[in-house]
């Protein structure tokens, strides 16, 4: 059942494209991801790949806790959850 969530993108990714951060109604990641690529559909293709699964330099925290389900992206989200979508940092 959709609640209302906050997904929030961080600057690593704007470098690239708007990225809007909203309030939507939404039941899982996914369908809040959806929400933003609505808004902006060029950010699909920075978050998910072409199979729309999460990129592999892409990391999502709910509410603090790492997304589990990388591939179908259906983690559950609460009422007032924050949803934040990074992009991974490596470096050497």
């Amino acid at each position: 059942m959709p609640v209302m969530v906050r997904i929030v993108f961080t600057p690593q990714l704007r470098r690239f494209t708007d990225t809007p951060e909203l309030d939507t109604e939404a039941g899982t990641v996914r369908e809040a991801l959806e929400a933003a690529f609505a808004l902006n559909p060029r950010l699909r293709g920075y978050v998910l790949d072409d199979q729309g699964h999460l990129r592999a330099n892409v990391v999502i925290f709910i509410d603090g806790r790492r997304l589990r389900e990388l591939e179908t992206l259906s983690d559950a989200l609460q009422p007032g959850s924050v949803v934040h979508v990074l992009q991974a940092l490596s470096g050497g």
